[in-house]
């Protein structure tokens, strides 16, 4: 007797790495992009307000995109938009360390919706998120880079097309090893 069930592959995570030497490769592609101000450290030496992006394997958990400005990225992480009310909490001292919040907002925040165009498009990592201990770095995002690729408070950026062209290559298990 035959079978007609189909064995389904199991998929192996998708790694993206990114080196101190500016440059991000994901399979055949590469891609010029930009760290924090201060550099890469080593994610337990990451401190709040550093300037810099923490070395590690950080899960792409999900994107957030301006709606009023473009429409989805294609992609298969989870996707949701920015509203003038979005914010993230880089406050230490309160209990939503590290976690989006509403705005207006009573501890520390960033706001989400800005006029830069660098949020334009935002990937959350899964940098110190699980739990959140804090004081170790809050909002550390894959986003849009300056037109100079100048250093970042801390995240990854990349220019608007390449990171359009790497959402579309990412799968739902996606990780980026950042290395000093």
């Amino acid at each position: 007797m035959q079978s007609d069930a189909i064995a389904h592959e199991i998929s192996q995570p998708l790694e993206i790495t990114a080196s101190a030497d500016g440059v991000l490769r994901v399979g055949d592609h590469e891609f010029r992009c930009a760290f924090g101000v201060n550099g890469i450290i080593d994610a337990h030496s990451k401190t709040e307000g550093d300037g810099k992006t923490p070395a590690g394997r950080w899960k792409l958990r999900y994107v957030m995109y301006r709606s009023d400005r473009k429409p989805c990225p294609r992609t298969k992480l989870p996707a949701t938009t920015i509203s003038f009310s979005d914010g993230w909490c880089d406050d230490p001292d309160h209990p939503s360390y590290n976690c989006p919040v509403r705005l207006p907002f009573n501890g520390g925040h960033e706001k989400l919706w800005r006029d830069d165009n660098l949020y334009n498009i935002v990937v959350v990592l899964g940098h110190n998120d699980d739990p959140p201990v804090p004081g170790k770095g809050s909002a550390i995002f894959m986003h849009i880079a300056k037109p100079d690729y100048s250093g970042t408070e801390g995240c990854i950026a990349l220019s608007e097309q390449d990171l359009e062209t790497l959402l579309g290559l990412v799968q739902y298990e996606t990780y980026i090893c950042i290395s000093q």
